[in-house]
């Protein structure tokens, strides 16, 4: 068999074995992603003295990158759940919005909240309220939570200042013009957007999850002291409200100017740091500062991060060493041969992001490869590189499955099984992702 054919069916095989594992054979995600890395590993003829070495890396890079935010994220949630305060954020959107459409209200604070913050990041701050909604109007847990995760996502691969759709621009000469990729970025994201909370509408009438049995104890009682709103809304809007002046104060313009002020946003915005300043605002919700709150509710949190943090890195394990195969590079070499016209950079950027599961990497790499095929697939025009862009952000988002922690973070903090998370969220970004290729491509009969 041709080294690409096998090392796609390596892939298939991954995948198969994780949905078996943890579905037939009821072993816990971590066991089987772990497992999953090494068979991965081994079939695709990496050596075997590295597969460890590979692995261990995997899992601490995404820890790095993700695992103090989920704690500090797991911790907010679980003293805003514990204080009543995520009711009282419950009551703020239901006010806005009403109880018949909390499922697109998540959509929405997730497409803006998603356009300076990682999707990721952005999951664990928003998911206490996702949850008291789930409680406080009785819709289904995985309408909302599919909801969120696939308003996040639209803006995520399509609007700037996400790195992704930077560095894509960059690569394909658009530094000048990143105002021109924002407009177009904010179209086709909120197509996206309404493609995700459709399904999630749909998938919310055949799919369950734990939270939807759960009812927090405070909800069982007819008269509860609820806080102001200004100390339930601090510990989640002031790290978003920072991670975002951060995206602004280090824009290459340097719009903020440069400074002690500049530097200090730089410093606070940093998602760790953000979340421990949103995790010290959370003390004003407290009702007392004593041995119950500070290690009972604490150490609720952490005790609550600690699976999730197992299992996130694991899949980072998973990814790492699909990276190493070269999956991704393998299936995107294939199709540059064919002449796809604007369908060529979804395609390998899909098949990017589904052999290794990051959507910045899929960015980044796919328009690094099509930069020299702009002329040859009729995109060396501003707009046509505009709309290369865009195509390529939505194959970015063509599927988030195992080996994307955006997956693990939306399906752990959802309360959802694997098999689950791949019939709701994994088809959610499939059918994001052609629904705003094939928008794209309309857009392309007029401006190309």
């Amino acid at each position: 068999m041709p080294e690409g054919l096998w090392l796609i069916s390596v892939l298939l095989i991954s995948v198969l074995f994780i949905i078996i594992g943890t579905t037939r054979l009821k072993l816990h995600p971590f066991i089987v992603l772990l497992l999953a890395s090494y068979v991965a590993g081994a079939l695709a003829g990496l050596p075997i003295e590295n597969i460890a070495a590979s692995i261990a890396r995997g899992f601490g890079d995404i820890m790095a990158y993700i695992g103090i935010v989920i704690v500090l994220g797991t911790i907010i949630g679980t003293v805003l759940e514990k204080s009543n305060a995520a009711i009282k954020l419950a009551d703020i959107v239901l006010k806005l919005v009403g109880k018949r459409y909390p499922a697109l209200a998540m959509s929405i604070i997730g497409y803006i909240v998603s356009i300076p913050v990682f999707c990721d990041s952005a999951y664990v701050i928003l998911s206490s309220l996702k949850k008291s909604l789930v409680h406080q109007t009785g819709k289904p847990s995985v309408a909302l939570s599919i909801a969120l995760a696939t308003g996040l996502y639209a803006a995520h691969t399509f609007v700037p200042p996400t790195p992704g759709p930077i560095a894509a621009a960059g690569n394909l000469g658009l530094n000048d013009q990143l105002g021109l990729v924002i407009l177009f970025g904010l179209a086709v994201g909120l197509v996206a957007l309404f493609a995700g909370y459709a399904w999630a509408s749909f998938a919310g009438k055949k799919f369950t999850t734990t939270e939807d049995t759960e009812t927090p104890s405070a909800e069982l009682h007819g008269a509860i002291k609820l806080p102001s709103a200004a100390k339930a809304l601090m510990p989640i809007l002031v790290p978003i409200f920072l991670i975002a002046l951060r995206s602004v104060a280090t824009y290459p313009s340097k719009p903020l100017g440069e400074g002690f002020f500049v530097s200090f946003l730089n410093f606070s915005g940093q998602p760790v740091n953000a979340l421990l300043i949103g995790f010290l605002l959370s003390f004003l919700l407290f009702p007392a500062l004593n041995k119950e709150t500070l290690t009972g509710w604490i150490g609720d949190g952490i005790s609550a991060a600690a699976p999730i943090l197992l299992i996130t890195g694991a899949g980072g394990a998973f990814g790492a060493i699909l990276k190493e195969t070269h999956i991704g590079e393998t299936l995107g070499n294939m199709l540059a041969d064919y002449q796809l016209g604007i369908f060529l950079p979804f395609i390998i950027a899909a098949a990017f992001k589904t052999a290794q599961g990051s959507s910045t990497v899929a960015l980044v790499a796919t328009s690094a490869l099509i930069a020299p095929l702009l002329s040859s697939i009729g995109l060396d025009s501003l707009n046509g590189k505009v709309l290369a862009v865009m195509a390529t952000g939505a194959g970015a988002m063509t599927i988030s499955h195992a080996n994307d922690s955006f997956f693990w973070v939306v399906t752990q903090f959802s309360g959802m099984d694997v098999k689950t998370g791949y019939k709701t969220h994994t088809v959610a970004t499939l059918i994001q992702g052609v629904s705003a290729m094939i928008f794209i491509f309309i857009l392309s009969l007029f401006f190309v």
